[in-house]
């Protein structure tokens, strides 16, 4: 057992939790390949098999599950141990992974980026961006940005970004001048709406809030994707009208190939919040991170 590598048991424990070498490959910046090869190397030392693979799916065996049972923990220590030493460095050093939605990478983590990484030379940013509702830490992420503060008991959030935000409803100029512009919320069932499927393949209801009234409609429309820029497009090309992000939409609506639809209807929402497990030992890079945003909220 001594020449077990613990790269290996580090690759096991990625693909045992995401279920996946391609998804585990994305968390770690290698290749599905090499993850199975580590895999195949460790079940050869070890004389037993960890992992069930079929082409749809990975799960891991009896055997597996309490490796990966015991190897959590494990691993997790041996990460403080060495962030104790990394602790003594001027800048610390490592790779801060990051699970972050669409809207956010677009529009809150550049100028965040640019600065934190300026300052910390050291330390190697991954930043996936993903709009499906995944456990984050599971799939091996040192931290989320996400909308929503209700969060679980033993995890800590800190707010990131805006703190209000709005989404926003528009459509070319072209369009409404042959389909008229709608008055009330209700209105837009008579109009042709371009809407947005999430990858979970959800497709929202849209939502509007004017003095304490709130509005809620299921519209229809030519297009249904899954591209913000796709939507847009659609819109500016008067297929119809586009909710979203104020912010996805501004570019457009600052030069106007886009108008504001119902804007005294758009509806506001707090801003995201960066969150991460309560732990005794926060890795160094992740620790500088939350120091950084810290300091910009002042």
């Amino acid at each position: 057992m001594a020449d077990i590598d613990l790269a290996d048991l580090d690759a096991f424990t990625a693909v045992a939790r995401q279920r996946s070498f391609r998804g585990a490959a994305v968390t770690r910046g290698v290749s599905a390949s090499t993850l199975s090869e580590a895999v195949r190397r460790l079940e050869a030392r070890l004389g037993v098999r960890l992992l069930n693979r079929t082409t749809r799916s990975v799960t891991t065996t009896e055997a597996g599950a309490r490796l990966l049972d015991r190897l959590t923990p494990a691993l997790g220590e041996v990460q403080a141990a060495l962030d104790v030493v990394n602790s003594f460095r001027d800048s610390p050093t490592g790779t801060l992974r990051l699970n972050v939605p669409g809207i956010v990478a677009r529009v809150v983590m550049p100028p965040i980026v640019e600065s934190f990484l300026k300052s910390h030379p050291g330390i190697t940013m991954e930043v996936v961006s993903d709009d499906s509702f995944i456990d984050v830490l599971a799939a091996g992420f040192d931290a989320g940005v996400r909308y929503d503060e209700r969060l679980e008991q033993d995890m800590i959030a800190v707010p990131i970004g805006p703190r209000v935000q709005r989404f926003a409803t528009a459509a070319a100029p072209s369009y409404l001048a042959s389909r008229g512009r709608p008055q009330h919320p209700r209105d837009l069932l008579n109009h042709a709406c371009i809407r947005h499927r999430f990858p979970s393949r959800v497709i929202p209801n849209w939502e509007f809030e004017r003095n304490g009234e709130i509005v809620r409609i299921t519209p229809a429309g030519p297009l249904i994707a899954t591209s913000i820029e796709l939507e847009i497009s659609a819109a500016v090309a008067g297929l119809g009208i586009v909710s979203s992000f104020e912010d996805y939409l501004a570019p457009q609506l600052t030069s106007g190939v886009l108008v504001p639809v119902l804007k005294d209807w758009w509806q506001s929402f707090s801003g995201p919040f960066l969150y991460y497990a309560s732990r005794r030992h926060m890795p160094a890079p992740l620790r500088a991170f939350v120091d950084f945003i810290k300091t910009r909220n002042g």
